[in-house]
């Protein structure tokens, strides 16, 4: 057996063994964050207090909802990046990634959230939403992957990594094909990665364990939501939820099967588990049950 052959050997041999030992382990849904749109309006009316009752539940790292601009600067519920950041650290948080609106993403704005994302300590700029008239152009989910592929190479020259979270549309064919499959081939999948929400995927009616498969390690982060009832949403992708976001539960209280989907994580790459609720009637009682949940969580 020469070098080469024996090296190759002792690889797949390595691989193996590492898949094996995954598969007999019980893992869990480490790390949790939350995304802090979930609690949006407590960190409206009391930003620090806010902060200090979600890392008191557990959670170590959070999501950042989209920024607002006044007077042409960029603010967090009212608050600087810096004066952000200062209140993350002295509650012990990490703000691994942030949402960005899709006009941020123009080269000429997107080098700004650079600057931003830096300073914040972020490992990822995420994209949550594409207006509807963008989705509507011809070739409108192409020239979508063409400006995300623009921002990962943006963002991974200055150490991070771009990603793109769906909602429920992008599971509706468009000319025969899905956009999230057209999203998936046309973007470098070391530029461009999934932050899949596992919540409207199911309410679509796709399988998110079908796209682990397919694109092995394309999803490093993932929305932790849950359904009462998976609930019909309209056909025409718009912001009507429909009864969506009344069914909508704290983690592990609703129907969807979590322990088959996280059996699949190697898979599919996920490095942080994010918790969101977008309407939950009690804020904090939502995401203590959420996190209780999916700490105890074996799979």
């Amino acid at each position: 057996m020469d070098r080469r052959t024996f090296l190759g050997t002792v690889t797949a041999a390595t691989l193996l063994a590492r898949n094996f030992a995954w598969a007999i382990e019980p893992h869990r849904a480490q790390p949790i964050g939350l995304q802090l749109y979930t609690v949006r309006d407590a960190m409206a009316k009391d930003f620090d207090g806010t902060l200090a009752k979600v890392a008191t539940i557990g959670f170590k790292n959070v999501e950042l909802a989209e920024f607002s601009m006044e007077d042409g600067k960029i603010l967090y519920f009212g608050h600087s990046p810096k004066d952000l950041r200062t209140a993350l650290d002295r509650n012990g948080l990490s703000a691994v990634s942030t949402h960005v609106n899709y006009k941020s993403l123009a080269p000429e704005n997107f080098a700004k959230v650079i600057e931003i994302s830096q300073l914040l300590g972020h490992k990822y700029i995420v994209n949550p939403w594409i207006d509807e008239e963008v989705r509507k152009q011809p070739d409108g989910w192409q020239r979508t992957a063409e400006t995300f592929n623009h921002a990962g190479e943006m963002s991974q020259k200055s150490g991070m990594q771009f990603a793109y979270h769906n909602h429920w549309f992008e599971f509706i064919a468009v000319d025969g094909k899905l956009p999230y499959d057209i999203l998936l081939a046309e973007t470098d999948p070391k530029l461009v990665k999934m932050e899949m929400d596992l919540c409207w995927i199911e309410v679509a009616g796709g399988d998110p364990v079908k796209y682990f498969n397919r694109y092995p390690g394309r999803f490093p982060l993932v929305h932790v939501k849950d359904m009462k009832i998976i609930a019909p949403v309209p056909a025409s992708g718009g912001q009507n939820l429909g009864d969506s976001l009344d069914q909508m539960t704290s983690v592990g209280s609703g129907v969807i099967n979590w322990k088959h989907i996280f059996a699949h994580a190697e898979a599919a790459g996920i490095k942080y588990y994010i918790v969101e609720h977008d309407k939950p009637k009690e804020p904090f009682d939502s995401i203590r049950l959420s996190y209780a949940y999916l700490e105890k969580l074996r799979f």
